[in-house]
């Protein structure tokens, strides 16, 4: 099933430990293979693993940062949009997607699953805050891309 330019937004923790950072690196590849555009914060951990696994398919990366420095991405942005928003970037990141995979995170990551809910965006949960009306929670990253491959397809 092909996801060519479609917008996945994948938004989670900073700073991550191995396994999670492994999870959005495994989410990034599964996506990328398929064509997909993969926007993140631009920065480290999720961020990171997520924009790596995606460009390491040669998929288009795009790092919506809160600074305002291209250099402060995380190398495997291809494209990254300085913004000197801060957290307020966040709203930008989420509305240039189309769907929304949440991993583990923390109160940055809690506003764009807000924000995202709040423009009726498809937010998909993994190991991320929980309980939350409207999520729809995984267990793998293999779900992820069945979950987004429903709403896109």
């Amino acid at each position: 099933m092909d996801l060519k330019n479609r917008r996945i937004a994948i938004i989670g923790a900073g700073i991550a430990d191995e396994e999670t950072y492994n999870l959005a690196y495994r989410i990034g590849k599964l996506l990328g293979e398929r064509g997909a555009i993969i926007y993140t914060g631009g920065l480290g951990g999720v961020m990171e693993g997520a924009s790596r696994g995606a460009y390491e398919t040669g998929a288009l990366t795009v790092g919506i940062l809160p600074g305002n420095k291209a250099e402060e991405a995380n190398p495997y942005v291809r494209v990254p949009v300085v913004t000197n928003m801060g957290e307020g970037r966040n709203v930008i990141l989420v509305r240039c997607a189309e769907v929304v995979v949440a991993i583990s995170g923390g109160y940055g990551t809690l506003s764009e699953i807000a924000l995202a809910l709040k423009m009726w965006k498809p937010v998909i949960g993994l190991k991320t805050w929980e309980n939350i009306p409207g999520v729809i929670y995984v267990a793998s990253p293999e779900e992820v891309l069945a979950k987004v491959l429903k709403f896109l397809i």
